[in-house]
């Protein structure tokens, strides 16, 4: 749906609002997954990807009410680069509901994080690429952060970072299998259907099972991240997230 690409970026820049009121918790969800769905290409996830915009601080240009921004989501703006589109009002509303949230629960820093110190700790302290790609350099155990700052918040990045387990993507499960001859094995999911199961397995590895001949297959709750709550400071936290939300698809040469 393109036309919800640019839905939001003539609206924003000036005026910083406060959500208006608290909104319900499927209504936000909901506006959430709109809004990576169709505008976060255009705008980022963390809504900052436009030039003088920021939706994740709530800075606005053409809107001061909810229901301001619920008429030009979906009636666009004339002679603008946003076009009207048939988005529900309900839809609508759930993304502004999503929006005002975000923005009632950003962070203020008293000054932003370093990518490139983020790089270092990436690459040393925090090893990460012991176990994740970035740009085809590291480990395929875990999930390939070549492009993740472009699929998810900072906040969020930072919620994985000291909460691995908290919440896993359905992409990113572990599976554990048990084979006929007893031997257990582990590793992260790739793809499975009605008859056969792949995974990378701990020494990245690619397995291939017929799950006719396993005895269980189940899917793994936590998560084999560590929390790096007491590894890393609040600085080198910031660092390391700011490097992260850098990423956002292969550099071609």
């Amino acid at each position: 749906m393109r036309v919800l690409i640019g839905i939001l970026a003539c609206l924003f820049v000036s005026a910083t609002l406060s959500a208006q009121h608290e909104y319900p918790a499927t209504d936000v969800e909901n506006g959430g997954r709109l809004f990576l769905a169709t505008c976060a290409a255009c705008h980022g996830p963390d809504g900052d990807a436009v030039a003088n915009v920021d939706l994740g601080h709530g800075q606005f240009r053409r809107a001061t009410t909810d229901e301001d921004l619920i008429r030009i989501i979906r009636t666009g703006i004339p002679n603008t680069g946003m076009p009207s589109n048939n988005i529900s009002e309900v839809n609508a509303a759930n993304i502004v509901a999503y929006l005002r949230t975000i923005a009632a629960e950003a962070r203020s820093t008293s000054a932003p994080g370093d990518p490139v110190r983020g790089q270092a700790i990436f690459e040393g302290k925090g090893a990460c690429a012991s176990c994740h790609r970035v740009r085809g350099n590291g480990a395929r155990t875990g999930p390939d952060l070549t492009d993740i700052g472009g699929q998810r918040r900072s906040a969020d990045l930072e919620k994985s970072i000291l909460d691995p387990a908290a919440a896993i993507l359905p992409n990113h499960r572990l599976v554990e299998v048990v084979t006929r001859d007893g031997a257990t094995i582990s590793g992260r999911l790739l793809n499975h259907d009605a008859f056969t199961l792949q995974m990378l397995d701990a020494k990245d590895q690619l397995r291939s099972f017929d799950k006719s001949t396993l005895k269980k297959f189940d899917f793994v709750a936590s998560s084999p991240m560590p929390s790096y709550r007491d590894k890393l400071s609040s600085a080198e936290l910031v660092d390391l997230v700011s490097y992260l939300v850098t990423l956002k698809g292969r550099v071609t040469p």
